[in-house]
């Protein structure tokens, strides 16, 4: 035991298959307002009843995401349960949107959904943005 990094049995064994990395990392968030301003000038939005998708094309190999939740929908508390969900459902939804768009969520119902109705919603609606953006010229594809 001594000498071993981890004790015996402890970690993944040869059989089990590797899980995709599904963390979030800080790199994958719009962060900057100049950022925001960016996406919002692009002027290419689609929405449904539950969120409205901001998206620009971003020359990266993945796609970004940026929560717009505004002081209407309650106190910090709430907006933050809000940012949470929505985070959550592009954090495991994102494997099958179309990479290379910066998104940015605005909630639209008072009604905070499920993660995996948001999740379904946002895939949607951002391959309609990617179709939309393909069409102007933007180089929107699915990830490998």
């Amino acid at each position: 035991m001594i000498g071993e990094p981890f004790p015996k049995g402890f970690g993944l064994s040869r059989m089990e298959p590797i899980r995709p990395d599904l963390r979030l990392r800080k790199h994958e968030h719009l962060r900057r307002p100049a950022d925001f301003q960016l996406v919002y000038d692009g002027r290419t939005s689609a929405s449904d009843a539950w969120i409205l998708v901001f998206a620009k094309p971003n020359g990266l190999p993945y796609a970004r995401v940026g929560l717009s939740v505004s002081r209407k929908w309650g106190s910090a508390v709430v907006r933050n349960r809000i940012r949470r969900v929505y985070r959550e459902a592009f954090r495991l939804g994102r494997a099958e949107m179309p990479a290379g768009l910066d998104l940015i969520m605005i909630p639209r119902s008072p009604n905070l959904p499920t993660e995996p109705t948001i999740r379904q919603s946002l895939i949607a609606l951002a391959r309609r943005l990617a179709k939309r953006l393909g069409s102007r010229g933007a180089s929107c594809s699915k990830p490998d």
